[in-house]
């Protein structure tokens, strides 16, 4: 087991750069780099964007262990777990069985990760329209695209397809013989949304429409027609992608009931 584990920690290094490249071969303490190689005095000099992923993880951690600095043990934490998505997705468990790292530190990275998440989740103060596809997939990627389980959210719209509010109405299987089609449209109804948009995600990471997901869309753009309240897409969430089911040629409603 260790051979593939220092593979993939070298491959990690090769991507890395010779700048990271020198700081893990030294495996000196932050304090014992030259002042232009330590991660805080980069930052002051460069911002957070000239930083690399393992440098931003070593000042979240402040400090290394065993021997080895920060650095050196964010950049083998991205290596064991093939890069930035995977460690952020690692539990609390996997992150502290990483040598060097342990509770503390591992508490503080699933907390960095998930401020992360909430901050590119968060949605606007103020309503914002929904012009196409992209403007809720890319920010419902962030929230919907790494949960274990799966959910259907109804996202509503006015007469000018502004956002009005988003629920979430099934966690679990999303399939036509368990949810029941009315509870997709009883906030649209309560709050006179002019059209709503199905939203939900594959826990599998693969976007695909199944033939439960195109049943469950037929059902809901009939039951939309005879509530005047137009189902407009229905967006499947993967891992970082997604897809349009509009876009794939399915047939909906517009805005006033039309289509």
């Amino acid at each position: 087991m260790a051979e593939p584990a220092r593979m993939v920690q070298a491959d990690e290094t090769r991507r890395a750069g010779p700048r990271e490249e020198r700081l893990q071969s030294l495996g000196r303490s932050i304090r014992e780099l030259p002042p232009e190689e330590r991660p805080r005095e980069r930052l002051e000099r460069r911002g957070a964007g000239g930083l690399s992923n393992a440098e931003l993880i070593a000042l979240v951690w402040g400090a290394g262990g065993r021997g080895r600095n920060a650095v050196d043990l964010a950049a083998q934490g991205l290596a064991v777990h093939g890069g930035l998505a995977g460690l952020a997705t690692a539990s609390r468990i996997e992150l502290e069985s990483l040598p060097g790292v342990g509770a503390a530190r591992a508490a503080q990275l699933v907390s960095a990760f998930e401020l992360g998440r909430r901050l590119l989740a968060d949605w606007p103060t103020g309503r914002f329209p929904v012009r196409a596809p992209r403007d809720l997939a890319d920010r419902l990627v962030l929230q919907m695209g790494r949960l274990e389980r799966e959910e259907l959210r109804v996202v509503l719209l006015n007469a000018k397809n502004l956002v009005l509010g988003i629920s979430t109405v099934y966690q679990g299987n999303v399939s036509t013989a368990l949810v029941r089609v009315g509870e997709l449209f009883r906030d649209a109804v309560r709050n006179h949304a002019a059209g709503l948009i199905l939203v939900h995600n594959h826990p599998s990471g693969d976007p695909a429409p199944s033939p439960d997901d195109l049943h469950l869309t037929a059902e809901a753009v009939a039951a939309g027609r005879l509530l005047d309240v137009p189902v407009l897409d229905h967006l499947i969430i993967g891992h970082d992608a997604y897809v349009s089911l509009r876009d794939r040629g399915i047939p909906f409603d517009r805005p006033g009931g039309t289509r």
